[in-house]
Parts: structure tokens; sequence; C-alpha cells
């Protein structure tokens, strides 16, 4: 009877009768793909998407994320990976071997530096850093062993925002692959592929997602060779994402403009109310014209991220800022982005960026999704704790 109950159980002949249409994607949760017959089996290919193979390489509900992914950037073939950080990790690992050179912007994001530092140096990869600032500075940089150039606007924690026409037309000049970390633009302030950028990565944690509570990166192309040696890589890392993380993605999706804009809003207006504070001696703000490479900004962008960053004063000392970081209460202290609350997180300026003239305490602000009176009431209420 056990025996019956099993067999019943695993493999009951019912199927849903086809037809439902409705207007989330659906999560399909799979490892093994079942196929009808061994001709199937072989004459499946992993490599595109008309058919599906295995779970990691792919479910309907990843490819519809992907696909829209795509399309959001710009672009013509997306990649999911589990992170961030593990888009950058495919890129380099797929486009780069020993004895190249990899180009990274002065401000870049610190785990791509540090991937740089510990892996790719081991793997007989050289690393240097440039001006995003100095396209021609950059371009002097590129020699016949430089394969790969990182693009990042603006800088994570220092806001710089660079010259991207130039610093593509120069490394175009030279045969450099591009790649463009575009968590900040998230598709929205720009489009990368519209500068002649090969190669366009996310996190898709941030903006995408929405919610602080997901995990997922993302590698967008349009070129099909290019697309190709990624996906190859992709096969043997056995980088894959969960059905529920991209079913949260494709969830927020649709609200995405509306949180940006209204992020980027909001933050605007609490950095406008902290320049006038005798606590801060300047705001990083790209959309301002003192903000460095606010030039750059203006000439393709109008939206920008509610990401911004402070320097408070050099009177203050470390202890102090610290304190009035701690003494917030609406902003929580937290790495990460683009979620519906706040974050704040001080960083030493010189090791966000070597050889710096900015002189103070860096503190960066993201804004989430409360109003910008209440978040300004926080702050100073902070502010006079710590420095009053």
């Amino acid at each position: 009877m056990q025996d019956d109950a099993a067999k019943q159980l695993i493999h009951h002949p019912y199927r849903a009768p086809p037809g439902f249409e409705a207007l989330p994607v659906p999560v399909h949760k799979a490892s093994t793909v079942v196929f009808p017959n061994m001709a199937a089996v072989r004459a499946r290919d992993w490599k595109h998407k008309d058919a599906y193979t295995y779970g990691l390489h792919g479910t309907p509900t990843t490819f519809t994320l992907e696909e829209r992914i795509a399309s959001l950037e710009g672009g013509r073939h997306c990649l999911l990976t589990p992170s961030g950080l593990a888009a950058i990790a495919l890129v380099n690992q797929a486009l780069l071997a020993p004895g190249d050179e990899v180009l990274l912007p002065s401000n870049v994001y610190g785990p791509n530096l540090e991937y740089a530092r510990m892996e790719l140096a081991r793997w007989g990869v050289r690393h240097r850093s440039y001006d995003p600032l100095d396209a021609a500075g950059f371009e002097a940089m590129l020699g016949e062993h430089s394969r790969l150039a990182w693009l990042e606007a603006a800088g994570s924690v220092t806001m710089e925002f660079p010259d991207l026409p130039g610093l593509v037309a120069a490394a175009r000049r030279k045969g450099v692959t591009t790649v463009l970390d575009n968590t900040w633009g998230a598709g929205l302030a720009f489009k990368g592929f519209d500068l002649g950028i090969d190669i366009v990565a996310q996190a898709l944690t941030k903006y995408p997602s929405g919610g602080a509570d997901v995990l997922m990166g993302s590698v967008t192309t349009r070129d099909d060779e290019l697309h190709q040696r990624l996906l190859v890589t992709h096969k043997h890392l056995g980088l894959g994402v969960g059905a529920n993380d991209a079913e949260l993605v494709l969830r927020s999706l649709p609200s995405l403009p509306l949180r940006y804009r209204a992020q980027d809003a909001a933050g605007r207006a609490v950095a406008i109310w902290l320049r006038k504070r005798p606590e801060v001696a300047r705001v990083l703000h790209p959309a301002f014209d003192d903000s460095p490479g606010h030039a750059h900004w203006r000439a393709l962008c109008t939206d920008a991220a509610g990401l911004f960053s402070v320097l408070l004063h050099e009177r203050y000392d470390a202890p102090q800022v610290d304190r009035f970081v701690d003494a917030l209460e609406l902003f929580k202290i937290g790495y990460s982005w683009a979620g519906p609350t706040s974050l704040a997180m001080a960083y030493p300026l010189a090791a966000m960026r070597p050889g710096t003239t900015l002189r103070g305490h860096l503190v960066r602000l993201a804004i989430g999704l409360e109003e910008p009176a209440a978040l300004c009431a926080d702050l100073e209420r902070a502010l006079g704790i710590a420095f009053g």
C-alpha cells in the first residue's frame, strides 16, 4: 500500500489545464528539467533561450527577468548572478587572462578593487587606477596589455560623475572593452549602450529590487559574441539565482521609475537642507553644480539616485562623526541602498578617493521612502547631539 501511495504522489497523472493568464509572472522552480525523449535531450542547446535543459541554465521565471533587465538597459542579452559582486567577478573572469591589465576608476566600488588586488593578481592580471574625470590621462594609461576598463557613474561613495563619453571614446581608440557599473543609474538616469559601452552591470539588489531583501546582479550586452563568452563562464562558475528572488525583482520592476524619482526628489531636498548646516563643509551630489563631475552629469542626465555624501568639517574628530551617525534614528547604519529605509555610513575619505583634495569626514546617506522633513529633523537632532 505504501508503494502505491508513493507512486501516486510522485507520478500523479493530473496536469492543470493550459490557458491560465494572470498579471504576475509565474514562479518556476526546478533543478531537473524533464525531457519527453532522448531526441529532445540531444536537440536542446543550453546556450539559447528557445528551450529548457537544466534549472541552473534558466526557467521561464529567470528568462523573463533577464529579458526585462535587458530591455531596461537597452541591451539584447542579460545574465543574472547571485549578487552585484558576482556580476563583477563574472565579467573579469570571462574577459581577462594572465598578462592582461584591467583599469579601475580611483573611486571604484571597494569590493571591485579588492577583487582585483586579491583574486586577479593571483591569476597574473594587473590592475591600475585612473582618474574618472580625466579622459586624456586615462587614454595615456592604456597600453598593449590593457583589455578591460571599468566605469562607474557616479562613484558610489565620493559621488564623482565621470566623463563617460570621453572615457569610452579613448577605450575604443585603443581597442579596450568597457564595462559600466550602472547600479546608481539603474537603467533610468542614462543608457550606457547609447554611449558605446560594451557591457553594463548592475546590482539588482539596489533599485530594481527596492526592498532590501534580495541579493542579485545582472550583466547585459548587445554584442552576440561577447554575450557567448560571458555565458560560457557563467555556466562554468555555476552562477544561478533562486526563482523566489527572481519573482521579488519582477514584482518590484513596475514601480522602479516611481521609486527612483521619489528617492531622487527626497534626496535632493535633504541634501539642500544639509548644505545650509554649519557643521557641513560640502555636499557631494552629482546634481549640484559644485560636485565633482557635475558638468558630465548634466550633459547626460536629469535624474539622480537618492544617494549622496556629506563632508563634515575637519574641525570635528572621527569619534564625533561616529557619534553623529550613532545618534540617528530614522537613518539606520548599514551598507547598500535603494530600499525603503534611509541609511547612513561613515567612510574614511582617503581610502575612498586616494589623492583627493577634498577635506573633511565623509558620511554617505542613502535616502529611502520616508518624508524628507522627518529625515531632516532626524539629522538636526543627531547633529545637535554630536556637535552641539
